[in-house]
């Protein structure tokens, strides 16, 4: 924006002055400094002002760009503004119900300690991993999952690199798809169970966050879960293991399946026999 270089001619000028200042009054400053010192509530005042300013400068941008970035772009909007064609490509879609489900299992179990999402753009991690993270990608996410710590790699690309067999073993027994993996087993996943009944609230929730939630994407929201989390149950058995479609192993695989990929089906394509031909 045009705001930018005199805001900033500004700040230089202010900043120049400000030293050109001390160095003349330096003395001066000197019995200024040993005042606030001497006074707790001046010093106190004066760190909140501080503390206010620096949060104004680092929030108020935020908000500002937020309200900038589209949650959805149309071939319309492409159209009228070519530029959004790439954002488009990046940009984050909502989860499903079953997915959200195993994000939030993923967040309370901790994963996000040991395992980042976010692939730095370095030749060896893209090498590694794939293509670098864009911040489209974690648009929707609340919190977001980029991490500080890879005790386990990066997850910012694994759906689908293994199959829901890999990560129902991985989960299971780490050390029987990694042998030198110092991950914790995960065989709760197998029994504990989400109640589909409660992502309808959950999803409402995330839409007024501002996540493109339909009224139809909140109504279906158990229908959708019980189906998705089916196929994956239907995957499995035929790899002689059973779990059921609302088991949090469900939900974390099909969350972990998610990962930098648009949406997942939610349900069987239909079949010949089932539209009658």
């Amino acid at each position: 924006s045009m705001m930018s270089p005199v805001v900033l001619a500004l700040l230089i000028v202010v900043f120049v002055a400000a030293i050109i200042s001390y160095g003349l009054h330096q003395n001066r400053w000197g019995h200024w400094y040993g005042l606030v010192e001497r006074h707790a509530l001046v010093f106190t005042i004066l760190a909140l002002v501080a503390i206010l300013i620096g949060g104004a400068v680092e929030i108020i941008p935020t908000i500002i760009q937020s309200n900038k970035v589209p949650l959805e772009i149309t071939d319309e909007m492409i159209a009228e503004d070519p530029s959004l064609a790439e954002t488009a490509k990046w940009l984050q879609k909502p989860y499903s119900p079953l997915e959200l489900a195993g994000r939030d299992i993923y967040v309370s179990e901790g994963c996000y300690l040991c395992h980042s999402q976010m692939i730095r753009p370095f030749r060896h991690e893209v090498l590694r991993y794939g293509e670098y993270s864009r911040l489209e990608e974690s648009l929707l996410d609340h919190p977001f999952q980029w991490g500080s710590k890879r005790t386990g790699p990066d997850l910012a690309r694994v759906g689908g690199k293994y199959d829901n067999l890999w990560h129902y073993l991985h989960l299971m027994d780490p050390r029987s798809t990694s042998p030198a993996s110092n991950m914790p087993t995960y065989t709760h996943f197998k029994t504990g169970t989400v109640d589909p009944a409660v992502m309808t609230g959950r999803m409402r929730a995330l839409r007024k966050l501002g996540t493109p939630y339909s009224d139809e994407d909140i109504a279906l929201a158990e229908q959708r879960f019980m189906s998705q989390g089916q196929l994956i149950a239907d995957y499995l058995a035929d790899k002689d293991v059973n779990i059921q479609p609302d088991s949090k192993m469900a939900a974390v695989i099909a969350y972990l399946q998610r990962l930098g990929r648009g949406p997942q089906p939610v349900a069987a394509e239909p079949t010949e026999t089932a539209l009658g031909q």
